[in-house]
């Protein structure tokens, strides 16, 4: 049986990322490399190697300010409304144009606008000039020798025009830090190739790698290294001759076939091996023929999370530079949020501005779930002796986005539907700057963030057993103070998803329930599981009669993608996702999926975007196009209520 090797260290990230940056610092490992001569039309981004001072003054001569006519001040001297004065063209008054030089003996600029020609080869003033007036004089904006730029400084696009109007056309700035990326993994394959089970799509090293130019380095993408020590060994010896900076992703935990730790042990010194940290936990730091390495976990929220903590000071620092860091608000936290106690937690989040309160939503916690990059407008930091946060509880987070988005989203809170997607997009394209951001809680999640004052509407499909109707009856159950409206989205139909072909044979519940089929299902609260609960009952089958019944998912795609991979015979969900991955649908039931929103919200001018997107024709359209929707009444009020 092959050993399990545990942890090293379980290090706070900061301790271990500080003891570490001593040890580079002590060996001058970080020093930026030999300055680079770059033209200065491509330094954008660079960073100066040392100052840049000017070579020529701007303006090098006296230059006209203004259209008009260049004057010497003292022969102005007495012209008023009153009493106007003439001067002679071409002798005593110039003609100039904005950016002229001065002619000889002139020392002031009359606008146009405040002379009069009477057509005798003069121009008549009427009030007097006084010295330098509209006059851009030598060095108005730069002096030869004057510093433009000082050193360590990331150049802008208005410090390039800087530079070019100081007679600059070179700079010196420190050379990009290059950092080599090493992809791990014998299951790791190329974006494009055909997969089978078992197959990962290489991708952490192109994020990883847009980050590098993002901090302003270089990087070098290493081939995929199948698991195996000699090789792992034989491509870290090669990287450490081409870069200042090693990535190893993944093979970095206790795992059989990761082999990052000791191949690091062998040909350097490791350092750290285990961070007090979620996720990322197996992050390591070493140094290799006096370059620094850095394993880091193959999740891609892991991989991300320790690559900004650890790599990205080592990139400033190659740099002569120091991270800014992010803006920091406080907000209040929509649901309970715990965490482990020992380790510190980084949490991507999603923000909404509701009323007057900034509200924060965790996002998936899993470590292997790009999209919660993609989805995260924060990140909210859980200490490592705190075991998390309650409900309603304010805290502080780091924005990744721009406070003014935040500030324009729309938030959906509740019942899943792929129409929601569409929506989303057709109000991007009608209304850049604005977005819709939604979290699947089901119907009543999406009704009890009404009421917690959480969302800005919430979408739900309940039907009520006794009357038939959707919606209504629980609204005004459990928001009867609230002045809501309620409006179509879609008629959708729902059914049970099973593969193409239909291969078992499924016609309906009873078959699922009576030839023990795998069933997956949907969480407790959704709208979708309400209607299969009403459905079986009335079927007479019990829930202990569906094979899975207890296994569940939060959306229709979540779904479908189970029983499109073999792992479920069938599930229920709607038409549009059976349509998403090619499978079988076998329709149940029609049903009404309605959007609610407080009045005042429906009034205010950010849900006027939303309203133009719903209303719009291209969402019509693609909606229809995904099949199983009827949107006869989307966008129609279908009941409103009135405060009691």
């Amino acid at each position: 049986m092959t050993k399990r090797r545990l942890y090293l260290n379980n290090e706070p990230w900061q301790e271990a990322l500080n003891n570490f940056l001593q040890k580079l610092n002590e060996r001058q490992l970080l020093v930026p490399g030999e300055p680079q001569l770059v033209p200065v039309e491509e330094a954008l981004g660079r960073v100066t190697a040392e100052p840049v001072f000017a070579k020529v003054s701007s303006p090098h001569y006296p230059a006209a300010a203004m259209d008009g006519v260049a004057v010497k001040a003292e022969n102005t001297y007495g012209a008023s409304d009153t009493a106007p004065l003439r001067l002679l063209l071409g002798s005593e008054a110039f003609e100039v144009d904005t950016g002229d030089p001065l002619p000889p003996g002139c020392d002031a600029v009359i606008m146009a606008e405040d002379l009069h020609y009477p057509g005798d080869g003069t121009v008549e003033i009427i009030s007097a000039a006084s010295p330098w007036q509209h006059v851009r004089p030598i060095g108005e904006d730069l002096v030869a020798t004057e510093m433009i730029l000082p050193a360590n400084f990331a150049v802008r696009p208005y410090d390039i025009g800087g530079c070019l109007a100081g007679g600059v056309t070179e700079i010196l700035v420190h050379p990009k830090p290059k950092v080599v990326l090493i992809p791990t993994g014998t299951e790791l394959v190329q974006p494009g190739t055909a997969l089978k089970p078992g197959d990962i799509v290489e991708y952490n090293s192109k994020v990883l790698g847009a980050l590098v130019q993002e901090w302003g380095g270089e990087p070098i993408y290493f081939p995929v290294i199948a698991d195996g020590y000699d090789a792992l060994k034989a491509a870290l010896k090669r990287a450490v001759q081409e870069a200042d900076l090693v990535i190893i992703n993944a093979g970095s935990s206790a795992g059989r076939e990761d082999f990052t730790h000791a191949v690091i042990s062998e040909l350097g010194e490791l350092f750290t091996h285990g961070l007090a940290i979620k996720p990322g936990k197996p992050a390591m730091l070493g140094i290799v023929h006096e370059k620094p390495v850095i394993g880091i976990p193959g999740y891609p929220v892991s991989a991300v999370l320790t690559f900004e903590l650890l790599a990205k000071p080592l990139i400033y620092a190659k740099l002569n530079l120091v991270p800014q860091e992010r803006e920091k608000v406080f907000a209040t936290l929509t649901r309970k949020t715990t965490s482990p106690l020992g380790v510190e937690e980084f949490v991507r989040v999603t923000l909404g501005q509701v009323g007057n309160k900034l509200m924060v939503t965790p996002v998936s916690r899993g470590a292997g779930v790009i999209t919660s990059l993609i989805k995260a407008d924060a990140i909210l930091r859980i200490p490592a002796l705190c075991e998390g946060f309650h409900a309603g509880q304010e805290v502080e987070v780091e924005l990744l986005r721009p406070r003014k988005i935040i500030e324009r989203t729309v938030v959906a809170m509740g019942s899943h539907d792929l129409a929601l997607d569409i929506l989303a997009n057709e109000l991007q394209k009608l209304s850049p700057g604005y977005r819709l951001a939604s979290a699947n809680v089901g119907s009543l999640g999406g009704i009890m963030a009404l009421k917690r004052g959480e969302a800005h509407l919430a979408g739900m499909h309940l039907l009520d057993e006794i009357t038939g109707e959707y919606n209504v009856s629980y609204l005004e159950r459990y928001l009867p103070q609230e002045e809501l409206v309620l409006v179509n989205l879609v008629h959708r139909e729902q059914g049970l998803l099973v593969p193409r072909g239909n291969p078992k044979g499924i016609r309906g519940l009873a078959d699922v329930a009576e030839r023990k089929l795998q069933f997956i299902n949907r969480q407790p609260g959704s709208g979708t599981r309400i209607l299969l609960d009403y459905l079986l009952k009335k079927q007479h089958i019990q829930p202990t009669q569906l094979l899975g019944y207890a296994r569940e998912e939060y959306t229709h795609l979540a779904v479908a993608a189970a029983v499109a991979a073999g792992s479920a015979d069938a599930g229920m969900g709607v038409a549009a996702a059976a349509k998403a991955f090619d499978l079988d649908f076998i329709p149940l039931t029609k049903e009404r999926y309605d959007l609610c929103v407080p009045r005042k919200f429906w009034e205010s001018a950010l849900l006027d975007s939303l309203k133009q997107a719903l209303f719009s024709e291209e969402f019509r359209r693609r909606v229809a196009g995904m099949g199983g929707y009827d949107l006869s009444d989307s966008g129609k009020i279908v009941w409103t209520s009135a405060c009691r």
